[in-house]
């Protein structure tokens, strides 16, 4: 036996494990404790939080971190009191580092964050009604001066369009492969984004002349639904909770926020409209807009459309409301839908 095996042997049988079966886990000895947070917490009240001692280990001091963002620590066992007011809502990750009689230990959990506030309600008023393409599958509405662009969906039937919105007339009309199913769209420094639904794919075109000049992939979202930007920042929803911002030069996801109000996330985000700095989401297959708080994720307000659909012309292929369009007009917001043969201009009324 060379030296190197044995030297290699001797350490293998006299080195501790660290984590052996006979070494007592973090959940077995400790528990956190929450005031509640699990369940649900408004983002604007502190939580405390402590740890618990289940075998009657002595707890030196505890380390906090809340999605990697560290607390200062506490001696001994005391309560902390968690100021989250500028984070994000929605499930957030609170990890543990306890000390205790010359070990150290790790526990993780989440709570949930909410919005502090419950959401506003709105209704609507038809001002206009306008022609649409009844073959149109929706999946985005964006203006650019007074010129409309929709983009639609459905495996080789997807397209990119350029239109006269007041006489529904379709200026230009650039195809989609068949293979791909088109999903939002938005419009930044002369230039068309397109996404698509589950090819991990979106397209880029030249605004004037609508030709394809590039593509981009997407990073952790799983999929394409909508997009909208406040000038600076691309925002895109992929059909969850979740709507992430995009590096408008480089279109990397930089982040994400997730919606939710003061009860409940919101999930099924689809079509998106940067409304006053604000970001309106069209939730799928529900007669309704929410008003989202791009900074954290709260829904302050939530626009009830409901009887729009029954009053456009009534088909087998008849789906549901999709797509938001404004124009720069105060509570004024162009709506439609899947296959609907009617683009509307509403007003926004409060409840």
């Amino acid at each position: 036996m060379s030296f190197l095996k044995f030297f290699i042997i001797i350490i293998l049988v006299v080195s501790p494990v660290a984590c052996g079966d006979n070494e007592p886990s973090a959940k077995k000895l400790f528990a956190l404790e929450f005031d509640g947070a699990k369940k649900g917490h408004k983002v604007t009240e502190p939580f405390n939080i402590s740890v618990k001692s289940r075998k009657g280990n002595i707890i030196d001091s505890v380390a906090f971190s809340i999605d990697n963002r560290k607390i200062p620590a506490s001696n001994g066992n005391s309560v902390q009191t968690i100021d989250v007011s500028e984070m994000n809502l929605g499930i957030r990750v609170v990890t543990a580092k306890i000390f205790s009689e010359g070990l150290s230990y790790e526990l993780a959990d989440k709570v949930i964050l909410l919005a502090s506030e419950t959401p506003k309600l709105f209704t609507y008023k038809i001002i206009e009604s306008y022609p649409h393409d009844i073959n149109a599958y929706t999946q985005g509405l964006e203006f650019h001066n007074d010129t409309l662009y929709e983009s639609t969906g459905q495996y080789k039937r997807s397209s990119l369009r350029k239109t006269n919105y007041i006489t529904g007339e379709v200026l230009q009309n650039v195809s989609l492969g068949d293979g791909f199913f088109g999903e939002g769209l938005t419009i930044l420094n002369n230039k068309i984004y397109q996404l698509t639904w589950q090819e991990n794919t979106g397209f880029i075109y030249n605004l004037e002349t609508m030709e394809n000049t590039g593509t981009f992939v997407y990073g952790e979202s799983q999929e394409g639904w909508g997009l909208c930007n406040n000038s600076q920042v691309i925002y895109k929803s992929d059909g969850t909770e979740r709507i992430w911002s995009l590096n408008s030069e480089t279109l990397a996801e930089e982040g994400y926020i997730e919606i939710y109000t003061n009860t409940a996330k919101i999930p099924k985000v689809n079509e998106l409209e940067w409304v006053e700095g604000k970001i309106y989401a069209n939730i799928y297959q529900k007669d309704a807009i929410a008003v989202v708080n791009p900074d954290n994720g709260a829904v302050e307000g939530v626009i009830n459309l409901k009887g729009l659909k029954e009053k456009v012309k009534q088909h087998e292929k008849l789906d549901v409301l999709n797509g938001i369009a404004y124009k720069g007009e105060p509570n004024i917001l162009y709506v439609t839908g899947k296959n609907w043969d009617s683009l509307f201009k509403i007003e926004i009324v409060e409840k």
